[in-house]
């Protein structure tokens, strides 16, 4: 196919695309026009029967938990395909970062960064911690929390280098945060089953709308959630920072068969 073909099959795909968008935009109410009956409701129920101020973290972990298992577990398969493309293959080796392009000089991260990159790290884990702890209440949750506390270990690199992200975040300790947050989201929802007859029931005590220690099972499907969120998040920023370290030695012994040859 020539580029004037392909062209012309993309002119017709995208007008295709924008038409159907124009329509789509067409349908939709007025702004402040809400037509949503299910949200209506939920505003009315949600608070005494989940102990929860926050009607959206209510439907996310509890009304419409188990569509949140499916959203949680799309990030567990994003990371697995990461870890799969990126994974070290055989003739690849790991050796300091060096710049393939001649004459290139890359300079070192400045003071000026390396303090207030460091200096941000600690608010940064505060914020992330607590808008994981107050999902239920405020706006926020365990989503939002674990990217913020993935940004805590981005400013560590930002401030360091590679090796010491390593060092902050070995990739064991990565691992098993992912791995233990994804699980036990699902095993609350299992637990919801075995006590409460429903996947996802809300089995703990609700306690009172506004405290930290309520709406029951919310909180701890944000703490399970805040952490896959951290993990995978870090584990995927860390494998693709992993391949400026990668060399391929099929790339030195074809140079160095090259040399040998003239």
């Amino acid at each position: 196919m020539s580029e004037r073909v392909r062209l012309r099959v993309f002119a017709v795909a995208i007008a295709g695309l924008l038409g159907l968008m124009l329509w789509g935009f067409a349908g939709l109410p007025d702004f402040g026009d809400y037509r949503g009956p299910y949200g209506d409701i939920l505003n009315r129920v949600a608070v005494p029967e989940r102990s929860t101020t926050d009607v959206v973290t209510a439907v996310n972990f509890d009304y419409r938990g188990f569509d949140t298992l499916g959203e949680e577990f799309i990030l567990f398969a994003a990371v697995i395909g990461v870890a799969s493309i990126l994974r070290a293959l055989l003739g690849e080796r790991t050796r300091r970062p060096d710049d393939d392009a001649a004459g290139r000089h890359v300079p070192e991260t400045s003071l000026t960064i390396r303090v207030t990159g460091l200096g941000l790290v600690a608010p940064t884990i505060l914020v992330g911690l607590y808008i994981v702890a107050h999902g239920h209440q405020t706006p926020g949750g365990g989503f939002q929390g674990g990217v913020i506390l993935a940004t805590a270990l981005l400013l560590t690199y930002l401030s360091a280098d590679y090796m010491t992200l390593r060092a902050v975040g070995p990739t064991w300790l990565i691992e098993l945060a992912e791995g233990m947050g994804a699980a036990g989201f699902a095993l609350i929802g299992f637990a919801g089953l075995i006590a409460g007859g429903a996947f996802f029931e809300n089995v703990l005590g609700k306690g009172t709308p506004g405290e930290l220690l309520s709406a029951g099972t919310i909180p701890l499907n944000n703490w399970a959630v805040g952490l896959a969120v951290t993990g995978g998040f870090v584990f995927m920023l860390s494998e693709f920072l992993k391949q400026t370290l990668t060399r391929r030695r099929v790339r030195h012994r074809r140079r160095h068969g090259e040399r040998t040859q003239a």
